[in-house]
């Protein structure tokens, strides 16, 4: 061989220069971003909770507030759920308002329409048009914005 030409292997950096991921590490790194993410989600939805649990029973102990159904409280906690689910795929979209942004929005929508109905004393009668006009909306924005 000419010794003009060089090898290829001599243009390849040696093996103990090559940066090597390991998948298994790759993938344990993943998992620990995707639960930091649900820890993050989680944890204001769990004070934002306690918050409005603790001024519920602090204005119904001083007499300031009176709420019949209290217990309607704890439909608001699949709500703020659906809610945190709502915002975490809206960031995790790059901001788009996909259908994975919009189910859990409109099913929080509709938890917190239940659970004021009950806590407000709201007649059903008159409420469950919102609900029709609710789930109409939802099917034309999913009709409309396939994505």
């Amino acid at each position: 061989m000419n010794e003009e030409t060089p090898h290829p292997e001599q243009d390849q950096p040696p093996e103990s220069e090559l940066e090597y991921q390991d998948p298994r590490e790759m993938r344990r790194e993943e998992r620990r971003q995707r639960r930091a993410e649900r820890r993050g989600a989680g944890g204001w939805v769990g004070g934002a909770v306690l918050v409005i649990l603790g001024l519920v029973f602090l204005l119904r102990n001083t007499g300031i507030f009176e709420l019949e159904n209290w217990w309607a409280l704890f439909i608001l906690i699949p709500a703020l759920g659906s809610f945190a689910t709502a915002w975490n795929n809206y960031r995790n979209s790059g901001g788009r308002f996909s259908a994975a942004v919009r189910g859990p929005l409109i099913g929080g929508f509709i938890l917190l329409m239940v659970s004021a109905a009950f806590l407000f004393g709201l007649d059903f009668g008159l409420l469950w048009p919102v609900f029709l006009i609710l789930g109409g909306i939802a099917l034309l924005f999913n009709a409309l914005g396939s994505s």
